[in-house]
């Protein structure tokens, strides 16, 4: 048609609009009829439910139609196609405003229909009518070949429908559950009391957040199996399971049946960086009765939790054993640091330039942080607490808040700033929340330790006003408790959605889902971060899924290319064996030169709890977890010998530049006056900038007694070259001799 001049068009549209439907298969052909069918066809899409976020679906790529084996007819019978005519009335089909409205009753927002006539452009540029409206039933199915979740957002909602997570765990509807919530602070005795219970029923469970709980309720009297991410350990001979099971939140099972159930911490349900483990234990946990242990701030959402279920809930409430009490001082100088204190810092750079300066005073500090072994966590706290070692100091990240039995007399804060990430998945640098300084704080004066009172303070003095207040602010109740998607839910989502990457189902899932105020869905960034690294690998749906669920730090590039190879020689079905690891680690390792080196080596220390992880999904191609675990226990080794000469890593590191000591806080301090001894300050320039000297006495790098000392030994050392030199004192303009290389 658009190749006929304007005479002859008219007779031609009914054959143009023929050779249109044998390339398009039939649709309504007038905007009429579509109309009267865009009403119910809306209203059941939209199923009452919020609008999807439409930036998150990618259009797929449409190959036009090429000419048919008996040639192109219209080309043939008339003249060449008149794109400038062709492009006017695409112009006016765009443009007008029932068009667009007609658009969006389909789903097609303005993003999607702009989206969609560009694609339909460049497909239906050689079939065309006379009128613009013509054109809409062929537009409309374009729009959805190219965005399929158009036909399916229905069953899309339907399974991303999260409303009613009790009834995902029929074995527990099954019976009526007794749940008691034991409810204290630190060493209030409330985990002793549920795991009494544990030990004394015929059957249990303890669910822990960390690998280090759950080893130590499998070290206790009655013989348990223990079941983490990376460990798999039998206590019957016969490898059956045991009657008892002490593991890790995540891996507990929600189908076999106990007489008790004991979930630690229950209040990190609330955590967005969680995947929600705590939440499927408490809803899912197949136990007659079920020991809760957290703070008071979770009692609230858990009894509205349970009130779905129609299960009640028993609130047990504990005091601290031991008094606590916030100093009216801060420490002001390690200088002041006695036997039993542990100063809590917020990065590794703090903890690096706390242990030097703590060395420079002639004592002797134990390390400990989140990315260390477990083994070396608990060598360097048996070295802290063991009465005979020299060791009475400890310098901490607040990993030490949950996990570790520590003699802690005394709990300082080098900083009250701790970056977090928010339910949003935005990083945000901020106060400490009431929970965790009382977490960390609780600490101090344990019940079982030398300590029978704590003691709690700040290392500036500006700081301890604020810690008084954060400490006796009411805890916020908790709100919600996260959610993840199951592999089940992601695996219907891509049946609708085949061609989709994993990385695009989860956006669209957490657009789609709907969850009622009592839940919401955990911070998807990790996952969609490791669906990105190995997306193009070739790998099943499940597979992907699984290797995407794995531990990893992704601010650690080791790991994460290890995860892609590891993936890689998945998807060659190439098994991962020892031999093959030992050369992929370059092992054997050499004991840490510098902190780099030291770090590296925990990297390593990671890959191998990334490959034992996997060694219990893929059995197969990750055969040797035995050897891999012996392995990792010999570099467990190396890095606690690193970790006992920390100090000379950190000195080496600085005169190699290869570590910059000043941290958060060190900046800080360097902006703000410390108030303080005015005898031990040394004085200020008359320009008012503080001097070099002043400034490290302030960061703590000096003493006033050390640099009393300097002093002596300066003024010593002008006096004796001032006599060396007076004999050959040069006058003005004299050139003197070239100072020696070495003489610095």
């Amino acid at each position: 048609w658009a190749r006929l001049p304007a005479g002859r068009r008219a007779g031609h549209r009914a054959a143009v609009c023929s050779a249109l439907r044998a390339h398009v298969e039939p649709l309504p052909g007038a905007l009429g009829r579509v109309s009267a069918v865009a009403s119910s066809s809306s209203s059941s899409a939209s199923g009452g439910s919020k609008a999807p976020n439409t930036s998150l679906f990618v259009p797929l790529t449409v190959k036009p139609q090429g000419p048919s084996a008996d040639g192109d007819v219209g080309a043939e019978l008339t003249r060449p196609l008149d794109k400038n005519e062709v492009k006017k009335i695409l112009d006016k089909f765009y443009k007008r405003k029932e068009i667009q409205k007609l658009g969006a009753d389909y789903g097609l927002d303005a993003r999607l229909f702009h989206q969609a006539f560009i694609s339909f452009r460049n497909y239906i540029i050689v079939l065309f009518f006379s009128s613009c409206d013509d054109l809409f039933p062929f537009f409309l199915r374009h729009a959805k070949q190219i965005f399929p979740v158009l036909e399916c957002k229905d069953d899309l909602r339907k399974i991303s429908d999260l409303r009613i997570p009790p009834n995902w765990y029929p074995e527990a509807r099954a019976i009526q559950r007794k749940i008691i919530f034991h409810s204290g602070p630190t060493n209030s005795g409330k985990t002793y009391h549920a795991i009494q219970k544990y030990l004394s029923a015929k059957s249990g469970v303890y669910c822990g957040p960390l690998k280090l709980l759950a080893h130590e309720i499998f070290e206790r009297g009655v013989p348990c199996d223990l079941v983490t991410g990376e460990e798999r350990v039998t206590v019957e001979p016969d490898g059956k399971q045991a009657a008892h099971v002490a593991c890790t939140v995540e891996m507990c099972s929600v189908t076999t049946p106990y007489e008790v159930a004991v979930i630690d911490e229950i209040q990190m349900i609330k955590d967005p960086a969680e995947d929600g483990p705590g939440t499927r234990a408490l809803l899912g946990l197949c136990a007659e009765e079920v020991h809760l242990c957290g703070e008071s701030a979770a009692i609230d959402l858990v009894t509205e939790l349970m009130y779905t279920t129609g299960e009640e809930v028993e609130v047990r409430n504990y005091k601290r054993l031991t008094p606590i009490s916030v100093l009216d001082h801060a420490l002001e100088s390690l200088d002041n640091l006695r036997p039993g204190d542990c100063i809590v810092c917020f990065s590794k750079n703090d903890i690096y330039s706390v242990s030097r300066q703590i060395e420079i005073r002639g004592l002797e500090s134990a390390v400990i942080y989140g990315s260390l072994p477990p083994g070396t966590k608990l060598a360097q706290a048996k070295k802290f607490n063991d009465p005979d070692d020299p060791c009475k100091i400890l310098v901490a990240t607040d990993a030490i808040g949950m996990g570790l039995n520590l003699s802690i007399r005394r709990i300082i804060f080098y900083s009250l700033i701790k970056p977090t990430i928010n339910e949003k998945g935005e990083k945000e640098i901020e106060p400490i929340t009431t929970s965790q300084a009382l977490q960390i704080a609780g600490r101090a004066g344990r019940f079982s330790s030398k300590y029978k009172e704590g003691e709690v303070t700040t290392m500036n003095r500006e700081d301890l006003n604020l810690l008084k207040e954060i400490l006796n602010r009411p805890v916020d109740p908790i709100k919600a408790a996260g959610l993840h998607p199951t592999a089940e839910q992601i695996e219907m989502f891509a049946y609708h959605l085949p061609d989709t990457t994993l990385s695009n189902l989860i956006d669209i899932f957490v657009d789609f889902s709907q969850v009622d105020g009592q839940y919401f869905v955990c911070n998807m960034d990790d996952f969609k971060f490791s669906a990105e690294l190995i997306q193009h690998i070739p790998l099943s749906l499940r597979v992907r899924y699984v290797f995407c669920t794995a531990p990893i730090n992704k601010k650690q590039p080791f790991v994460c290319s290890s995860l892609l190879q590891f993936a890689r020689q998945y998807s060659r079905n190439e098994p991962l064996t020892f031999s093959w690891l030992r050369r992929y680690i370059k092992w054997p390792l050499l004991p840490p030169k510098n902190i780099k080196d030291l770090m590296d080596l925990e990297a390593v220390h990671d890959v191998l709890d990334l490959y034992l992880w996997l060694s219990y999904r893929f059995i197969d191609m990750f055969p040797d977890a035995s050897l891999i675990r012996d392995l990792q226990k010999e570099l467990d080794g190396i890095i606690q010998d690193g970790v006992h000469n920390i100090t000379k890593l950190i000195k080496i590191s600085e005169s190699h530049k290869l570590l910059n000591l000043e941290s958060f806080q060190a900046r800080r301090v360097r902006g703000t006056k410390t108030v303080g001894s005015k005898a031990a300050e040394p004085p200020v320039p008359n320009g008012g900038e503080k001097s070099l000297a002043s400034r490290l006495v302030q960061q703590g790098l000096l003493t006033a007694d050390m640099l009393k000392q300097l002093e002596k030994e300066w003024l010593t050392q002008r006096t004796d070259g001032k006599e060396r030199t007076e004999p050959g004192t040069y006058s003005k303009g004299t050139r003197r001799k070239k100072k020696e290389p070495d003489s610095d």
